[in-house]
């Protein structure tokens, strides 16, 4: 072999070896929205895909489309856009105001969305609502009012939109700014880079940080109606992944849930798994009496599965949820008369 030859070759080596270790990073790095995201006290991610083809599997097509509210129908009529079938995922960062009084409440949120999100109807739809329009890094930012605050909108991609209610442009021109870094693979906020690596191997849905503050009420959380024993600002690693064996499918038709706080001492650590383990014990012992329908039958049947440990200072929840239990509790929630309106 000469040398020409050799040198070739191991040209060739390092390129496969380059691309190797960029697939390798990549899989280990989050989605590409939630690195997108601006710093946050709180992210919540969820691939949608997956869980709408996990209640499909259930649903064996005989159910009746969803009916829309008015204002809603609109908006699909407006932009082409319907969320509940064109959004594929959402990463969410939750910041919390320093007035909880005050005119923006007590959590801003900023958003990446990605999907089927593009268009002249979407842009058409936006100017005429929008109330100012910014020109940043070669994109336009829609301000559009809503309930008091401005929502800034802008497409980030073919694919992909950037909204924060933040009360000011600092978020949205972040994720503009990140994203000429999406390349690379860890490019994301100081929450990920620290928890990122807490959150199972395949998750549909995570949270990492104080993603108890869309559910504070008074200084507590609330969630189906329960109060639980948490800070809002507890540090929180959540997710919702899919049942194994197969392994990277979800077709066992089971999802398999755990939350971990994160304390401060061991001491506190043992206090709030105590709490926890109360709090499943007694919800166990008030949703046996509860009538036999679909979503009632879910959460008992979660309640059965759920189980609290402690390690050190972290504490576990952890429940299996089956795929007619996650079809009942969407099934109601589509029942129910408020649908969420396109511009909040």
């Amino acid at each position: 072999m000469n040398r020409r030859t050799r040198r070739t070759l191991l040209a060739v080596a390092a390129v496969l070896l380059l691309l190797a270790l960029a697939i390798f990073l990549r899989s280990k790095a989050p989605p590409e929205a939630a690195r997108l995201l601006p710093e946050a006290d709180g992210i919540l991610y969820v691939n949608l895909q997956p869980m709408r083809a996990f209640l499909r599997r259930d649903r064996h097509g005989d159910l009746k489309p969803p009916t829309h509210d008015p204002e809603y129908q609109q908006f699909i009529d407006a932009t082409g856009i319907d969320w509940e079938q064109d959004l594929d995922q959402v990463a969410v960062a939750l910041h919390r105001m320093d007035d909880p009084r005050g005119p923006n409440g007590p959590v801003a949120y900023s958003m990446v969305l990605v999907g089927k999100l593009t268009g002249p109807k979407l842009k058409s739809w936006l100017e005429s609502h929008a109330a100012a329009q910014e020109a940043y890094a070669g994109h336009t930012i829609y301000s559009i009012p809503s309930e008091g605050r401005t929502v800034r909108v802008t497409q980030i991609g073919y694919d992909m939109m950037a909204v924060s209610n933040y009360p000011t442009a600092e978020k949205i021109h972040s994720m503009i700014d990140r994203h000429r870094t999406a390349a690379l693979p860890f490019a994301n906020s100081t929450l990920l880079a620290a928890h990122y690596h807490d959150v199972p191997l395949l998750s549909l849905a995570w949270g990492v940080g104080e993603i108890g503050l869309p559910f504070n009420e008074s200084g507590t959380i609330h969630v189906l109606g329960f109060e639980l024993p948490l800070a809002s600002d507890s540090t929180i690693v959540a997710s919702v992944t899919p049942g194994l064996p197969p392994g990277l499918s979800i077709s066992s038709g089971l999802l398999h849930l755990r939350v971990e706080e994160i304390a401060p001492t061991e001491t506190v650590a043992a206090r709030q798994y105590a709490d926890l383990k109360q709090l499943v014990d007694v919800a166990g012992i008030l949703t046996a009496p509860l009538g036999e329908t679909p979503a009632n039958r879910g959460l008992k049947e979660l309640l059965k599965t759920a189980q609290v440990s402690q390690d050190r200072t972290r504490v576990v929840v952890k429940a299996t949820l089956t795929q007619s239990a996650l079809s009942a509790f969407a099934a109601e929630d589509a029942a129910s008369p408020a649908q969420g309106s396109a511009s909040k």
